[in-house]
């Protein structure tokens, strides 16, 4: 708080100047000027807070100048300080707007409460200030935020959208709702508000918009002077914030519309479109004309898929399994018609058939196994990207199958089992499958029949029909097809062995008009 004392008798203003400690107070004291002429001429550079002003004084008396004071700075506190106690001097100070009248003869403590009184006076104003433009701001961005969901508020009696939000003024030839995210000074919660906060500012000042700052992203709405501009001023002034602030921005654009009361579905469309940045990534521009035809890519994972993750799975390989993730979104990303829906789809089927491996592996070994509709959710939200997601998940359920199979928890003959299932569509000889868990053929055929009560022969055999079951239940390919699956090239042989499992061939057994659909 700022103080200058005013007086032409040098006296005067070193009495006030020392004899009061001013910086105890908390105000800070200005250099005293001489006369009305010099406080004016410094008054637009210090700009004091409190005026302590002679009356008579050479040239311009303290009236003349309290009333300058008032009309350059209406909110400077001024006190009048004068020898004479005449009655039309304080008339003509309190029609000045003089916040107290006190002679010189006053005692210090006098002074000193008037300069109190003063301080209290403004610091009252500017927190009613601030108060009421606290207020006006949560209004306007109330206001701006029902304007874009739900249209222009019904009551009459409310201020114009135009009084509280300019830039969308009556006579726009379009609206348009952005929504708009940045990213790049840092992870947190506080970087991510800074960086909002700095776009906003910049938004406002190259494009003729309003802009709300949310939790996550802006929400910006156009008052466009123009209907058909397209968006090339839109991007170019994006990529200028861009370089400016040196980030990265993801923006999505609802379609312009000719009246506020439209207003709210650009915005919806806005919405659409900015779920996009999941697919598009951090640095893109989606419109919602370019995205409302799409009908969504492929959401299930095929049996070819199945099997080239199965094998990545059961190498251990970080980085194939990475390789595979790559290729596998990296063609989903690749289709034009791809939606947000439905890669999260494709993302969550690819997720449960690897989990539904290791789970049948576990199964066959007698392991507690989660059900299905447990396992749909395991998926994270959108907030990574689709590959880091798809990985992160894969990488869990590798990792639980090698530590499954790790150590003296699993016998050879369950390892053994393990292997049989894993390669069903392979030619699998007893030899083989001894060798993989460092058996003499011998020894494991007579250890393997005593511990699972069947052949090795009978056992691969049922584990086949098991799984030809399977593929007639949840897979369109021809028999031919999986007949080869489960290994057999003699699609005749493998109908007979079918049917002596089943007593149906392989064609009945798929249109028994008891057969459900599979849960996907």
């Amino acid at each position: 708080m700022k103080v200058m004392i005013v007086d032409d008798e040098v006296i005067i203003r070193n009495g006030l100047s020392t004899v009061i400690k001013w910086d105890e107070l908390g105000f800070e004291l200005l250099p005293p000027a001489a006369s009305g002429e010099e406080a004016l001429a410094r008054f637009p550079a210090e700009q004091p807070n409190i005026v302590l002003t002679d009356i008579r004084m050479a040239g311009m008396d303290g009236l003349e100048l309290s009333a300058e004071i008032k009309r350059l700075l209406p909110d400077t506190e001024i006190i009048i300080l004068t020898g004479y106690d005449s009655f039309s001097y304080a008339q003509q100070a309190i029609r000045d707007g003089v916040g107290d009248y006190l002679l010189k003869t006053s005692r210090p403590e006098e002074i000193i409460m008037a300069a109190m009184k003063a301080k209290q006076r403004l610091l009252a104003r500017w927190a009613s200030r601030r108060q009421e433009s606290l207020g006006r701001t949560a209004f306007r961005d109330s206001l701006l935020e029902r304007l874009a969901t739900e249209g222009p508020p019904a009551d009459s009696s409310a201020p114009p959208v135009q009084e509280l939000l300019p830039a969308l003024r009556a006579d726009a030839a379009a609206y348009q709702v952005l929504l708009v995210s940045a990213s790049g000074w840092g992870a947190s919660a506080a970087d991510l508000a800074l960086a909002h906060f700095a776009v906003a500012n910049v938004a406002q000042e190259l494009l003729p918009c309003e802009t709300l700052l949310r939790k996550d992203h802006i929400l910006l709405v156009l008052g466009r002077a123009e209907a058909d501009r397209g968006t090339e001023p839109i991007e170019a002034a994006l990529g200028r914030i861009c370089r400016k602030l040196k980030c990265k921005l993801f923006a999505a654009a609802g379609s312009c519309v000719g009246r506020l009361e439209e207003l709210p579905r650009s915005y919806r469309e806005a919405e659409a479109a900015f779920a996009y940045r999941w697919i598009a990534g951090e640095e893109a521009f989606v419109r919602y004309d370019r995205v409302a035809g799409c009908n969504g890519s492929r959401a299930f994972c095929t049996d070819k898929e199945e099997a080239g993750l199965i094998a990545v799975l059961k190498t251990g390989s970080v980085i194939e399994l990475r390789n595979w993730v790559d290729d596998a979104v990296g063609a989903q990303l690749a289709d034009p018609e791809v939606t947000p829906d439905s890669l999260e789809a494709y993302l969550q089927s690819v997720v449960l058939s690897g989990q539904r491996w290791v789970w049948r592996a576990m199964q066959s070994l007698g392991e507690d196994v989660p059900p299905d509709e447990q396992m749909r959710h395991e998926l994270p939200d959108r907030t990574g990207s689709p590959r880091e997601m798809l990985f992160g998940r894969l990488q869990a359920v590798m990792e639980l199958y090698r530590d499954f199979l790790s150590g003296d928890r699993v016998s050879y003959v369950r390892r053994a089992i393990v292997y049989i299932q894993d390669n069903l569509d392979r030619n699998l000889t007893l030899q083989q499958v001894a060798g993989h868990v460092h058996l003499h053929p011998s020894h494991f055929s007579e250890v393997f029949k005593r511990e699972t009560g069947l052949t090795y022969i009978d056992f691969v055999t049922r584990e086949r029909m098991r799984r030809a079951m399977a593929l007639l239940d949840r897979s369109p390919a021809k028999i031919g097809e999986i007949a080869g699956n489960v290994g057999y090239e003699d699609v005749k042989y493998f109908t007979q062995l079918f049917k002596k499992h089943t007593g149906q061939t392989p064609t009945e057994y798929r249109q028994r008009p008891d057969r459900f659909p599979p849960s996907s």
